[in-house]
């Protein structure tokens, strides 16, 4: 579906965009690669290793998602959209709230409308199992954003555009993550953990960006992805990474949970369960006729996939050989 195609990634100079962006070079034969994002030095940096003498099809495009005319320039004659550009430091998103609502809500009403105005085919959202009962403002502002998505089906009346959403749990050594964080403590000897209960699920770059391409084929627009993914304690991560360390507890940070849910209880009536994933179908009835579950089952009314009492663990050999 990629090949010779015109695909855009909004937040493409982040984690994801550029193992995205590797992904893609190494597999297809895009026609046009753009990467939209804000910062020029990491554009210049991702330029050496992606520059457009070995690969003619990458573009760098500057701008931001706030800047809906920006974002008319940017999405002429673009096929695909992955929508990754976000404010995603939940610290930095409590002490700034305004700043994440413009960007992670506001930024995704613009990608929507000029998304439907130059006809992209399709668009995929990444999201956050922060996202599912949300205690902070960037689980907030990333489920409204969800919830834009998913109704921005609703919006596009005969034209050909479709949204979809993906979320999946913490993606091993991204910026900003626990891991890199330990891995600098490491040098001190002592590991700060928050609550030894703890748990997240797991998710590595690379399956992150598989998950999300496979998503981008299969969607028909409304579904919100959810792959199968492990789960690891605190304790066992801090093990994996320095098992030397000492573990020094500090408590739970404002906005944190003692485990993260991807999909709710409240979802499960909606929910479709695959093989490897789950997708939660949208409340808008008039998009059911759109959906094949052949080889799906409906999961469980009183279900939740909660990284708690999730039933697939990893192992800290496991984690290290991810790492």
């Amino acid at each position: 579906m990629l090949n010779d195609a015109v695909i855009l990634i909004t937040g493409g100079t982040g984690s994801f965009g550029k193992k995205c962006t590797e992904i893609i070079l190494k597999r297809y034969k895009p026609k046009r690669l753009i990467i939209f994002s804000r910062d020029e030095l990491k554009q210049f940096e991702m330029s050496q290793v992606f520059s457009d003498k070995k690969y003619p099809c990458m573009r760098y495009f500057i701008g931001d998602v706030r800047d809906k005319e920006r974002l008319y320039r940017a999405f002429h004659n673009v096929d695909y959209v992955i929508h990754a550009a976000a404010l995603k430091q939940v610290p930095a998103a409590e002490y700034n709230p305004f700043e994440a609502i413009k960007t992670n809500i506001l930024g995704g009403q613009n990608v929507i409308n000029v998304a439907i105005d130059r006809e992209v085919k399709k668009v995929t959202a990444l999201s956050t199992d922060k996202a599912a009962n949300p205690i902070n403002l960037y689980g907030a502002t990333k489920l409204c954003s969800d919830k834009l998505f998913i109704a921005g089906n609703s919006y596009v009346g005969r034209d050909q555009t479709r949204f979809s959403v993906v979320r999946y749990g913490n993606v091993v050594g991204s910026r900003g993550s626990v891991i890199p964080f330990f891995l600098k403590q490491k040098e001190t000897g002592v590991l700060p953990i928050t609550d030894p209960r703890m748990t997240r699920f797991w998710i590595s770059l690379e399956q992150g960006v598989d998950f999300v391409l496979q998503c981008l084929e299969r969607m028909v627009g409304g579904e919100l992805f959810v792959p199968k993914i492990p789960s690891m304690n605190i304790m066992d991560l801090a093990k994996a990474i320095c098992p030397e360390c000492k573990t020094e507890v500090v408590g739970i940070r404002p906005g944190e949970k003692l485990h993260e849910v991807m999909i709710s209880k409240d979802d499960a009536r909606n929910t479709i369960e695959f093989d490897d994933y789950y997708v939660v179908k949208p409340m808008f009835r008039y998009f059911g006729r759109r959906f094949c579950e052949d080889g799906g089952k409906p999961a469980p009314d009183d279900f939740e996939y909660n990284s708690g009492t999730n039933s697939w663990w990893i192992t800290i050999n496991e984690l290290r050989e991810m790492l």
